[in-house]
């Protein structure tokens, strides 16, 4: 049977029927690595950074470890029929230099690294790396379409002011970025939310900016692809919008290899079900954030990062469905 991706010209990820999955290029999905964003439509970017990681370190070998398992996906989304590569131009650009001794220098450089890609019209698809690197490629997404609106998955709200009274932390971006004017506060979701607090106004903040909050417990046991629906139409089809998944949103069950791991998390059906309801959203930047190898040996919750990885690919405008 002929490879159903040998019909596009685009660039496509090595197939395992050319090379063994366990050879080949260590790229994302194994496509081809690029150095500028320029003619593409989509890229994956890693981000080493753990350094705003206020409990167990690691996430800095996220993106290497991420990499490594998505030699495991194909090109075709046999659940949803996505075919991104038939209309995508998708490439791997690559790791940003962060700062591995200053975390305010590395959210300067990484703000800077993306500017020029969100400019180009290249959709960045993020390899983390702690959640502190929301806040500088947000800002680097609003500097092109203005403020966004945001799905957050995540087991912490994200909204401190400060850690140890630093303003730029893992446990931060959301509220730095509500300050600076990068969210449409009225059009922010995040789901998965749980676990110990320090007081009620760890989640109460973000209600009182207009956040919609999902704590995990309310939909245990739900399927989420209705709630899903809610949601694209609050957001509607021409607004940007930002999707940022911490891995930890989900239940450590799935996901054990992360930096702050909460009980009673999202199971990964669920997952899928909230990225796959993306489709039809003007996305304009995803990531996909906190995956520490160290905690989990076996690669399972890289592999799960990747395939979320992938999915939000598929998701994205322009994606071909056979």
């Amino acid at each position: 049977m002929t490879d159903p991706t040998m019909e596009s010209t685009l660039p496509q990820p090595l197939s395992g029927n050319v090379m063994p999955r366990f050879g080949g290029p260590a790229t994302m999905m194994r496509l081809p690595a690029a150095d500028s964003p320029q003619g593409l439509d989509a890229a994956f970017i890693g981000v080493p950074l753990d350094i705003g990681t206020s409990h167990r370190p690691g996430a800095r070998f996220g993106p290497r470890q991420i990499r490594a398992e998505s030699a495991l996906l194909r090109p075709y989304n046999m659940a949803t029929g996505a075919a991104p590569f038939d209309t995508l131009r998708v490439a791997d650009l690559g790791d940003v230099p962060i700062n591995p001794y200053h975390l305010p220098k590395s959210v300067a450089i990484i703000e800077a690294h993306y500017r020029p890609i969100v400019q180009a019209g290249c959709i960045p698809l993020t390899l983390g790396g702690d959640h502190t690197l929301v806040l500088p490629i947000l800002r680097a997404v609003a500097a092109r379409h203005g403020p966004v609106a945001l799905i957050h998955i995540d087991a912490h709200a994200d909204v401190n002011d400060t850690m140890f009274g630093e303003p730029l932390a893992h446990g931060t971006p959301f509220r730095r970025a509500v300050e600076e004017g990068l969210l449409q506060n009225n059009k922010v979701w995040q789901i998965g939310l749980r676990g110990t607090g320090y007081a009620i106004d760890d989640f109460d903040w973000p209600r009182r900016q207009g956040f919609h909050l999902v704590p995990a417990h309310e939909v245990w046991g739900r399927s989420l692809t209705p709630w899903m629906d809610e949601v694209r139409a609050a957001i509607g089809p021409h607004t940007p919008t930002y999707l940022s998944f911490d891995i930890d949103g989900i239940d450590p069950a799935y996901a054990g290899g992360t930096g702050t791991p909460e009980v009673g998390g999202l199971t990964v059906p669920q997952a899928l079900e909230i990225v796959r309801g993306c489709r039809g959203l003007q996305l304009v930047g995803c990531d996909l954030v906190e995956v520490s190898p160290p905690y989990d040996p076996s690669g399972n919750t890289a592999l799960l990062g990747a395939n979320l990885l992938y999915e939000m690919l598929c998701v994205l405008p322009g994606v071909r469905y056979r």
